[in-house]
């Protein structure tokens, strides 16, 4: 016989924090509401309703970058805990299979994802100030390697591994992503450059993109560059221009770039300094300019290294929920989005730019709100345990 079961009134199944609501996550999400209604509705394909809607899906992928989650398994499992947040604000009523979340992430709603982007980037713009207006509307221009399986075959890198490349415009007046392309590893980087680029806009690139033919082609569309150049370049001086001798500077000087067979058609300005004992040699287009803001608008690129940095490390965005090119593009889409709701967020509430230490508040404030079920479980608990219990404890005693 146990004591719960003379009890004259049943003890009932108690739990704490069951909340299924998170006022945290609605107000980071909430610039996406009126978003949602503009874009391009995404319908079914087939006879049968869609009920893992792009809502679902868009929200399901924010919510997985937002807390760290490692793989898609670990998102799917707190998706399927009917107690959970996840489930109660992620899973469509008639529930969501495994088959079903991995179909839609990897064949659908591509379309959808790139508007939400484009508009979120917009709205995000209005509200962040701008940093060096004098300087005209500054595009930082690189690419980063993401590792993929031997199975990712359009992935392709080397022979012994494969790997896609992302290709990323960044909006360095307002520290923000703008733009960005996926192709396997071995994709050039140059060809991009007036794909991420408008007409009037500076893009500012490391050696990797020196290319003087494309450097000619992009000051006829009207786009400019600050650009590093190779150590090997080869110039002629066709005037020597003035700089602030106490900089860091120690040449400026307009040149014609390359040599007979590998010139330019128009001229370039060109500035030369050191950081340390390192030397840089820095070409543009602008003639409006001086050296010593044409050093500091290549300083600036380095926003961009950061970027990605904090991106992969905090935002998990390189753990990959699916192998094809269309999710993986998608994902890094809803990662992007993930990052500008974040800056929007902290700009918002704090007045403050984007850091790991408001995101980890965010997300302690989130599992806190939506909470874990915690039940009180009927233990049976026989009086014949008790009363040995209670021996045991009178020979210790004694």
């Amino acid at each position: 016989m146990s004591i719960l079961s003379v009890s004259p009134v049943p003890l009932p199944n108690l739990y704490v924090g069951a909340s299924i609501g998170s006022p945290t996550f609605s107000m980071l999400i909430a610039p996406l509401k009126t978003i949602l209604a503009e874009i391009t509705p995404l319908e079914s394909t087939s006879n049968r309703p869609m009920t893992f809607t792009y809502d679902h899906q868009l929200k399901s992928l924010i919510y997985y970058h937002t807390e760290e989650f490692t793989s898609a398994q670990a998102l799917l499992e707190e998706m399927q805990d009917e107690d959970s947040f996840a489930h109660h604000n992620l899973v469509p009523e008639v529930g969501l299979g495994e088959s079903t979340f991995y179909e839609a992430n990897a064949s659908r709603g591509l379309t959808q994802m790139l508007e939400v982007f484009g508009r979120l980037a917009k709205k995000v713009s209005k509200h962040l100030g701008v940093a060096h207006a004098q300087l005209g509307d500054l595009v930082a221009i690189d690419g980063s390697l993401i590792d993929a399986t031997l199975s990712m075959i359009w992935a392709d890198y080397r022979d012994t591994k494969n790997k896609a490349k992302v290709h990323l415009g960044f909006d360095l007046n307002r520290g923000i992503p703008r733009k960005l392309y996926l192709t396997e590893g071995k994709g050039a980087e140059r060809p991009f450059v007036s794909c991420i680029l408008e007409s009037g806009q500076t893009g500012v690139m490391d050696r990797g993109y020196q290319d003087h033919s494309r450097f000619d082609e992009w000051i006829d569309e009207e786009k400019h560059f600050v650009a590093r150049l190779k150590s090997n370049t080869k110039w002629e001086v066709l005037e020597k221009l003035p700089f602030d001798k106490s900089s860091k500077v120690f040449f400026f000087a307009k040149v014609q770039l390359g040599d007979e067979n590998h010139g330019m058609q128009h001229p370039v300005y060109l500035v030369g300094f050191r950081v340390g004992k390192k030397t840089f040699w820095v070409a543009t287009d602008r003639a409006d300019l001086t050296a010593t803001e044409i050093a500091f608008i290549y300083s600036l690129r380095w926003e961009i290294e950061k970027f990605f940095a904090w991106w992969k490390r905090h935002l998990k965005v390189y753990h990959l929920i699916s192998r094809n090119r269309h999710g993986m593009l998608l994902q890094l889409m809803a990662g992007l989005i993930t990052y500008l709701l974040l800056v929007l967020y902290c700009y918002q509430l704090y007045g403050e730019k984007i850091s790991i230490r408001r995101l980890r508040e965010l997300r302690r404030s989130i599992r806190k709100e939506t909470g874990h079920v915690i039940y009180l479980v009927n233990i049976q608990i026989n009086i014949e345990d008790i009363a040995l219990l209670m021996l045991f404890s009178i020979h210790a005693i004694f």
